[in-house]
């Protein structure tokens, strides 16, 4: 079988093989010369075939509407052509339409449609006229004259714009059949094309965050003792390791957006199910679970319940096995009523059981959020006791023991009286706690001021030695015992 090469014939090459050159001339300059001119003229006919095409477009959207003008001026129903022909220039001058061809500026009246209509009247009218007035025709044929006058006119542009769009659509095939014979750069194409399209990886599970569990914020007072080493045995239950705090699961961009579609929208659900393989994975159902739970808790209680119902839709799609999403939403969008009780009914039952965690947990924060001033002692071997004065002081001080022969009266009963308006300014619940000596309750009553008014109470209690402090348990004298307990040696007599 013979091979055809006439197809490269088209090619049209511009390098020294075709080129006869002239004794005079160097042969670089005539194939630059070629090669100029094949691209002028290779321009050229593109400009020309897209000027020809636009022509053409505009004039077949013009001659429709003149047919029409000329078809209504020539019909024997319009009882006067001229006042026709009058109104229509009329409406294309007041309210003209800004349709245009494509490129053109709808602003400027000359490129739109109704004003090349409107241009074409005037010239029409004008030569009308013209025509009748040097016919000096008289004046009560003067009104037929002129329709007449008028009507050839738009028969003439008629029969001209239609022989202009055949003979552009002449010149226009063969300039395309000129173009054809060549093949250029704007010819090439894709013939076909291969690539590798590596397959979607496995979608992982939602990320976590960690939770933010509520703190309670609460200062504690510490009595500084003399020898704070003696008890550093013990450990105290806020230098404990606290335990981490549980993760989370977070919601992703996908299950945002499919936490967002509306309750039984199951045939929507599908789809992105379908679209995003990344929402059918690891704790994407309690995800959804948390965000619904906090937007219970900010006061969106639709979008929490859409939630509730994506996060079951899922776990029923999980339980339902391998092939579960098929499963559950061929029931659901083929209407199955038990099979869409049942899913609804969990739904509302498990929508009310967050709404009621949601309520106990705003309760517990509000119960356990506020700051507050507690008497703590340092150590366990440590305990607080409250010297409450029983009244003021009485007239007649006595003062015995050993130590006492420095004293002052007066500053002695200066110091009872202060302790006496110090207990007596105190609140009644107060009062009556320090009676008791109960630490506990002394405690509550801190607990229900708040911390400036708390921590006045405090210090008036120490400045008026109501507040004092006893180290109890077996203390080791010996010299091992003190050296371990950061005291001196004991001096011996």
């Amino acid at each position: 079988m013979p091979l055809n090469y006439s197809k490269w014939d088209q090619l049209e090459l511009s390098d020294d093989s075709d080129i006869e050159g002239h004794p005079n001339v160097d042969k670089r300059s005539l194939i630059r010369w070629k090669q100029r001119d094949i691209h002028e003229k290779r321009e050229q006919r593109k400009y020309k075939i897209a000027h020809l095409r636009a022509q053409i477009d505009c004039n077949e959207v013009l001659l429709p509407r003149i047919q029409d003008i000329y078809n209504k001026l020539a019909s024997p129903s319009t009882s006067s052509p001229t006042a026709y022909f009058s109104s229509l220039v009329e409406q294309l001058e007041k309210n003209p339409s800004r349709e245009c061809p494509p490129g053109n500026d709808p602003s400027k009246l000359e490129h739109t449609y109704d004003g090349m209509i409107l241009d074409l009247l005037r010239q029409v009218s004008t030569q009308a006229k013209d025509k009748v007035k040097d016919a000096s025709v008289l004046e009560s044929e003067r009104d037929q004259k002129l329709a007449t006058a008028l009507t050839e006119g738009i028969k003439f542009h008629v029969d001209n714009l239609g022989a202009n769009i055949k003979k552009d659509k002449e010149e226009l095939d063969a300039e395309e059949q000129e173009r054809a014979k060549h093949i250029t750069s704007d010819d090439l194409h894709d013939g076909f094309d291969s690539r590798y399209v590596p397959a979607q990886s496995e979608p992982t599970s939602v990320p976590t965050i960690k939770a933010e569990k509520p703190k309670t914020k609460t200062t504690k007072t510490e009595i500084e003792v003399l020898n704070p080493q003696a008890s550093t045995s013990a450990v105290s239950e806020s230098s404990a390791p606290e335990d981490d705090d549980d993760a989370l699961p977070e919601l992703t961009p996908a299950l945002q957006a499919f936490s967002e579609i509306p309750l039984r929208e199951y045939q929507r659900s599908f789809t992105f199910i379908q679209e995003h393989r990344d929402v059918v994975v690891q704790g994407a159902a309690d995800a959804l679970l948390v965000a619904g739970f906090k937007a219970q808790t900010a006061g969106k209680a639709k979008y929490a319940k859409q939630c509730v119902h994506q996060s079951l839709l899922l776990q029923y799609c999980e339980k339902l096995g391998s092939d579960g999403v098929r499963v559950f939403f061929k029931k659901m969008i083929s209407g199955d009523p038990r099979a869409e009780k049942v899913f609804v009914d969990d739904v509302d039952k498990t929508y009310v059981h967050m709404c009621s965690r949601v309520e106990m947990a705003k309760a517990e924060e509000q119960a356990g959020g506020v700051e507050q001033i507690q008497l703590v002692p340092e150590s366990p071997d440590q305990t607080i006791s409250f010297n409450v004065p029983s009244g003021p002081p009485p007239e007649h001080i006595t003062l015995e023991g050993p130590g006492t022969e420095d004293m002052d009266l007066e500053e002695v009963r200066k110091a009872l009286q202060m302790r006496w308006d110090v207990f007596s300014n105190f609140p009644e619940p107060l009062q009556q706690a320090l009676k008791e000596g109960s630490l506990d309750k002394v405690n509550q009553v801190l607990g229900a001021f708040d911390v400036t008014t708390a921590e006045g109470i405090v210090q008036q209690l120490d400045i008026a030695g109501i507040l004092s402090f006893a180290e109890g348990g077996i203390r080791d004298e010996t010299a091992a015992g003190r050296a371990a307990a950061g005291l001196p040696p004991k001096e011996e007599a």
